[in-house]
């Protein structure tokens, strides 16, 4: 029984000669179409055909480049605004930097001045820390023994006193505050000349102004001065502002509370003034003591 190749199979022509055919074609096709384009308007209404369903065939390509923009500009953004930001912050703290050197200049300037007006040599000192002991107000400054300061220099402001050096170190020197309850300055009135002693307050950061007779003539907001008869602060630096006085009829003192008008707790440069301590007098000379009664035996 023989068996032979199916109906489908058999065509007749081979496949070579259906190539070289197509082939013929085609290529007449491209010399007759560039030279006489007789093929262009079958070309364009076959695009204009065509069209919907190449964009259709480009919208899952289109959307994944959209995707992949949308992702690369968020990033993009994303490192753009952490930068803006540490950009700000940078800013802010040069800001805030430049607003304190400023304010740092305009107190250095106004020592300058307090110097020029007390006409006393003073040294400029920066303030390391507050005193470790709740119960005192003292400061320690960065100048000591070796830089000229000595026990009972006065510290300044640009406003008033602040206090007193009490203690002196190699390089350093503690200074005991006017609010400190063991402290005490000689003031006067300025605008009656009435002398009196200042100490430290019982209410935090006040002066009292002690033993002045009930009816001494002293008004809120009187100036306090420095009088100068220690011997140690110049005369005329301003010291308190009299904010309250107190009088009882069963008292015979009024109780005359001040408030500093020096930056005491505030400021962190300030003038330690180099004042020569007050000379005593010197003792009499045996040759110069009195003889006692009755002569030499």
């Amino acid at each position: 029984m023989e068996y032979g190749p199916p109906p489908l199979c058999n065509q007749g022509v081979s496949a070579r000669a259906r190539l070289a055919f197509f082939s013929f074609l085609a290529i007449a096709l491209i010399v007759i179409d560039a030279r006489i384009r007789a093929l262009e308007t079958v070309r364009v209404g076959v695009g204009v055909v065509l069209y919907p369903v190449q964009q259709a065939l480009l919208v899952p390509s289109r959307i994944v480049d959209t995707i992949g923009v949308y992702f690369t500009s968020v990033a993009g953004l994303s490192r753009e605004n952490e930068r803006l930001r540490r950009k700000e912050l940078e800013n802010a703290q040069a800001l805030q930097q430049a607003g304190e050197l400023a304010v740092e200049n305009d107190r250095l300037r106004k020592l300058i001045g307090a110097r020029e007006r007390v006409r006393n040599a003073a040294l400029l000192g920066t303030v390391l820390y507050e005193a470790r002991d709740r119960f005192a107000r003292k400061l320690v400054l960065h100048v000591g023994i070796d830089d000229g300061v000595r026990p009972g220099a006065p510290v300044i402001d640009d406003a008033g006193v602040v206090g007193q050096v009490t203690r002196v170190f190699k390089d350093t020197s503690e200074v005991t505050l006017l609010t400190d309850k063991d402290q005490s300055i000689p003031v006067q009135i300025l605008r009656n000349g009435l002398r009196g002693v200042a100490f430290g307050g019982i209410d935090p950061g006040t002066l009292d102004l002690r033993f002045m007779a009930a009816n001494a003539d002293i008004a809120n907001d009187d100036i306090a001065v420095t009088s100068g008869l220690d011997g140690v602060y110049p005369a005329g630096i301003p010291v308190a502002r009299v904010a309250r006085v107190e009088r009882a009829a069963k008292d015979q003192f009024a109780r005359v509370v001040m408030t500093p008008v020096a930056g005491v707790e505030s400021h962190r440069h300030l003038l330690v003034l180099l004042v020569e301590p007050p000379k005593l007098p010197p003792p009499p000379a045996a040759s110069e003591a009195v003889p006692r009664k009755g002569g030499r035996r």
